[in-house]
């Protein structure tokens, strides 16, 4: 039944592959909300935007709905599993940022610390906080960040002076 329309959208018709999309989008967002929930709409337009790029890797053009579901299923799984990654490091930040939490700096003053660290460059910014609040070494830090010894070294004095400048006019 698809095999015509395949045919035409594998020879570059955007019509075919418009009737194919017709054809099996509504069934495809529907297998995805039951799959992928909230997201189901962005992850059928991507299925879809591949398949239409990859229409040359269909073997069988009376397959194009097991495909294309396919293709679909896969952006699901990837997508679930980045979701979770990023729950885990969500999760992560909040416990260290909890852990921090016995560091002794009110509230007022971590937002003060971490507006002035926003603040610093990036290299510099990068150099306080692996020497400062990882306790890496100069050297350790200036591998790491692919800089000279004496950069790290200068970036972490300037940081360092510009962080107690916005810390000590705190009450």
């Amino acid at each position: 039944m698809d095999a015509p329309l395949v045919r035409a959208a594998r020879a570059g018709s955007q019509i075919a592959f418009g009737r194919l999309v017709e054809r099996h989008q509504q069934g495809l967002r529907a297998f995805l909300r039951r799959t992928a929930g909230a997201d189901a709409d962005d992850l059928a337009q991507e299925a879809l935007v591949t398949a239409w790029s990859s229409m040359d890797r269909l073997r069988d053009d009376e397959g194009f709905r097991p495909w294309l579901y396919g293709i679909a299923w896969r952006k699901a799984l990837t997508h679930v599993r980045s979701a979770a990654r990023s729950a885990r490091r969500d999760h992560d930040w909040t416990q260290d940022r909890e852990g921090e939490g016995g560091s002794g700096l009110d509230p007022a003053d971590r937002m003060a610390l971490e507006a002035a660290m926003a603040g610093l460059p990036p290299d510099q910014r990068a150099a306080v906080a692996l020497c400062m609040a990882q306790a890496w070494t100069h050297a350790e830090a200036a591998e790491a960040l692919g800089l000279p010894l004496g950069t790290i070294k200068s970036h972490v004095a300037r940081g360092r002076d510009k962080l107690l400048s916005v810390l000590g006019d705190r009450p």
